[in-house]
């Protein structure tokens, strides 16, 4: 299966788990290439919270975003008024999301999550919607 198929099937999946959540969803399909604007993956929101995303997926090797897309990114998010977030998937693990000031920058400007950061530090689903055991018992 070619790499921008994954990618896709992995965008409909998280575009899916928001919606099931709750969230209203929006998916821009090969974001950047209708358009000389620079667009999110996908945008989310339910009233209170809203999300502009970037989704990267990956059998297991680090992933890595360029300064260029994370910049687009945060600048979307802070004129449309959600908070920019980089969710990244490994092969048989889940969604995990990050601020881009919470990722690696590397010397050369990109930005870099490995897994064992996302399963470490990464924020779940549950979480960045607002299910987390601690919101519920907070609630």
């Amino acid at each position: 299966m070619s790499a921008n198929r994954k990618g896709d099937r992995r965008e409909r999946e998280l575009v899916n788990k928001l919606d099931e959540a709750g969230f209203a969803v929006m998916r821009a399909p090969a974001s950047g290439s209708a358009t000389d604007r620079e667009l999110p993956d996908v945008l989310a929101g339910d009233g209170e919270q809203f999300y502009a995303i970037e989704a990267k997926s990956s059998a297991g090797d680090p992933i890595y975003l360029t300064g260029e897309e994370v910049e687009a990114l945060i600048y979307f998010a802070q004129n449309f008024g959600a908070s920019a977030r980089i969710a990244v998937r490994f092969d048989r693990e889940d969604w995990y999301f990050f601020h881009p000031d919470d990722c690696y920058v590397t010397d050369g400007g990109n930005y870099r999550v490995k897994k064992e950061t996302a399963l470490a530090d990464g924020t779940d689903l549950d979480e960045l919607v607002g299910h987390s055991t601690q919101a519920r018992l907070d609630g």
